[in-house]
């Protein structure tokens, strides 16, 4: 795979400028991590690291020179420990000695909702994995997997997976600290608010053409995609899988999902 990142959009590099916000994206490039995943540091003398990404070729060398830039590294912190986010945080850790908040794993702080870590909170957003948080800081949200910065997320199906999840939107949408939105993927949203408003709006309008295909009496796996996921390329067809189950499970705990659904085969909390 080519090490060459795709450049920052002027407008980008302007919006993080604004808030001092450095970006090094990793060149791990794909279907489901679109240009790579986003590392980012905030604030100065020293600075403080949100997913230090994969251990991706010449990821770690850029990583350093921008830490190096900043005046060291106060923390890092982890919005969840998927191996395309976390992968070299003990590489980076064991570099730079820094102290790690996360949910779960090899931390030195264990995150709760609206703890302070440096500069940042963090905030719950269970949804695409159960140990997820965003963190608040510098007028941004940093999303994490929670919300891209373009297309929708993997909801693993976790038992209230999808309704946690809406619930943390809400709360999200709601905050007036930030403006900007620093996702885990794809481009920094400038108005970080209507990125939130459209992603509660895209799993409704999901929800709603579940229900319609359930209406109409399908009730297969392939039926349902077919119906309520028909635009999504064959390569994230997996990944629309996970999210029909969380979808299914939502329907189920709020009584309104027919007999004989079948769900698809993903195991909780892996999807």
């Amino acid at each position: 795979m080519s090490t060459t990142l795709p450049p920052a959009a002027d407008s980008e590099l302007e919006l993080l400028a604004s808030h001092d916000i450095a970006l090094v994206r990793a060149p791990n490039p794909g279907p489901l991590t679109l240009s790579g995943t986003n590392s980012w540091l905030v604030g100065r003398e020293p600075a403080f690291l949100i997913d230090p990404g994969p251990l991706a070729p010449g990821h770690l060398e850029r990583l350093r020179a921008a830490i190096e830039a900043r005046g060291g590294l106060g923390g890092i912190a982890l919005t969840h420990d998927h191996g395309d986010h976390s992968e070299s945080l003990a590489t980076v850790r064991a570099e730079h000695r820094a102290p790690v908040a996360a949910a779960r794993g090899e931390l030195d702080v264990q995150l709760t909702d609206g703890a302070r870590f440096g500069p940042l909170q963090a905030v719950s957003v269970p949804g695409h994995a159960p140990d997820h948080y965003c963190f608040i800081g510098a007028g941004a949200c940093f999303s994490g997997d929670a919300v891209l910065g373009e297309g929708s997320v993997l909801l693993s199906p976790d038992a209230g997976a999808l309704r946690d999840y809406l619930s943390a939107l809400a709360r999200l949408a709601s905050r007036e600290d930030f403006s900007l939105l620093c996702p885990g993927h794809g481009p920094v949203v400038g108005d970080g608010h209507a990125k939130l408003r459209e992603y509660i709006e895209h799993r409704a309008e999901r929800e709603r053409r579940l229900k319609l295909a359930l209406e109409e009496g399908r009730r297969s796996v392939e039926e349902l995609l077919d119906s309520a996921w028909s635009e999504v390329p064959a390569v994230l067809r997996p990944a629309a899988r996970a999210t029909l189950a969380a979808h299914l499970d939502k329907l189920a705990l709020e009584g309104e999902l027919p007999a004989g659904v079948e769900r698809p085969s993903v195991a909780r909390g892996e999807p």
